[in-house]
Order: C-alpha cells, then structure tokens, then sequence
C-alpha cells in the first residue's frame, strides 16, 4: 500500500488505515465471543499494509485496545518486527478534566502494552470542561513522552481553533469526523480547512455504515466506475476519498476478503473526471 504524510508533521503513514469500532464490543460493554476473529482482522490489515490502526478506551470499555495489542504482538512475533505500526487511541468525552485524561491515557497504554501512544485524540468535544485544562494534560503527555502527537474528534472548525489556541508549544495533527459518499458534511467547511492548514481528516465510517452495499440511487455513477475500473464499490469510494486531499479513511472490516479490497482501494486512481462525477452522483 502506498503511504501518505500525517499532519502537520508530515510522517509517513498508510493510505488507508483501519478502524476498530465494534471490535471487542460496543460503546463501553466489552464482548469477547469474536476476540479471535478480531485478531486476524487486525493482523490481516497489518499484513496487507494498512499499519495506522484505530481504536479508543470507550470501545468495548477498553477491550479493542486489548485486542489491538495482542494484533500487534502477533505481527511483531510472526510477520514483521520492524515495519513501523502507527497505533491512535482516544479518550472519552466524560474524561477530559486534568487528571482524568492522564489517568486515562496510562490505563490505554497498559491495554495497549505500549510506553508511548503515537496519536492521542479527544473522542468527542465536552462544553462542560474547559479545553484549556484538557489541552494542558494533553500538552503534559507529550512533555512526558506517553504521547507522540495530539489530535481531535468530531470538532467543528471553531472548536478546533479553540482547542489549537489553548496549546502552548505543540499542534493538533488531525480531527477524526464522519466522512463518506454518503455523509459529505466535511467538504462545508472542515475538508477546505485541514487542507489549508495541513491537518489530516481522518474518515470514520468512511462506507456509510454499511450503505455501500445498498441500493440507493447514488450508486448508479458508482456501479458504472465499478464497471470501468474492475474494482468494488469500496474500492471505488476509498479511492474517492484519498483523492480529496489530506483525508485518511480507516474503514472497519473483520471479513478477510473485505479487508483485502480494503486495502487494495489505494493501489489504484481514478481520473480527475471520474471524481467530478462521484462528486456530482452523491449530491
């Protein structure tokens, strides 16, 4: 998979990442029935170079964390102990007073088996907590080394400016939102702002929570790019989202043939044409 520069720090990273929601349980209910199948996904992701792996504490009240580190210990042990795997976590919304963000992130980095998280990012904003204290306990993880990089979820641009605004020596790298064919509320304002300012959009959802397979009427100039290009609708749409710039899109896949297509949806480019014409078909 070819590799793109996050952030304002321009690190090289994977094309497409890959999401962890679901994996491990819901939003704070852990389940363990599929931990195996959850393992391989990640693992399988890994292995086909999708290395910028997503989770946060909230899923499965910590236990995707767990299972992202055991994906990674599994990869470092039987596929690659060198290749550079870029790992975020997030920390949740009722947790953003001082101490609990620091509390938080040592209890993610245990799960996660790490010293140092590269990508510490608020999972949602909290109007009931200042974000100056926030960003202060942020701005202590990366001067005591358990974080590389700051980064936001689901910020509008004006919040964004205030959390940037409320940091003394570092920069926010990226801002996690809803992004697909089907959700296009970033290109309002946010997508022009993060390519402005060199953030990276991470897309969540980034096939419509499942739309891709639908039938709705926006598929139509879809199917015929599926046609022409001899790839999936997923592809197609991944492939879409890469070109808007400075956009990240981590889908969630536990089928091994979904992953794979995943993965290969960066190995390809649509023409600037063909774009125009997704940009048109979903409006």
């Amino acid at each position: 998979m070819r590799s793109t520069t996050f952030g304002r720090v321009k690190e090289k990273v994977s094309a497409v990442g890959f999401g962890t929601w679901k994996l491990g349980g819901g939003w704070w209910t852990k389940d363990s029935s599929k931990d195996d199948e959850a393992i391989k996904a990640i693992v399988l992701a890994m292995e086909l170079g999708s290395t910028f792996v997503d989770t946060a504490e909230a899923y499965g009240d910590g236990h995707s964390e767990e299972l992202t580190a055991k994906a990674i210990g599994f990869f470092r042990k039987n596929v690659s102990a060198d290749k550079d795997i870029f790992v975020a976590t997030k920390v949740a919304p009722e947790h953003l007073g001082y101490e609990d963000v620091i509390r938080c992130c040592e209890a993610s980095l245990r799960r996660l088996e790490l010293k140092q998280v590269d990508l510490y990012q608020i999972h949602w904003p909290n109007s009931r907590i200042p974000i100056a204290e926030t960003m202060r306990a942020f701005e202590y993880l990366v001067d005591t080394g358990k974080i590389r990089y700051i980064g936001v979820s689901n910020f509008s641009v004006d919040q964004f400016e205030e959390a940037q605004s409320s940091l003394r020596k570092y920069e926010i790298q990226s801002n996690q939102v809803s992004y697909s064919y089907f959700d296009r509320n970033p290109e309002r304002e946010l997508l022009g702002y993060c390519n402005k300012n060199n953030v990276t959009l991470i897309a969540y959802s980034p096939l419509g929570k499942g739309k891709v397979s639908g039938s709705d009427s926006k598929m139509r100039v879809v199917d015929e790019l599926v046609s022409k290009y001899k790839k999936t609708r997923a592809q197609i749409l991944l492939n879409w989202l890469l070109s808007k710039g400075n956009v990240l899109p981590i889908p969630k896949a536990s089928k091994p043939e979904h992953i794979k297509q995943n993965c290969e949806s960066a190995d390809f480019q649509l023409t600037d044409e063909d774009c125009q014409l997704l940009d048109a078909g979903s409006e």
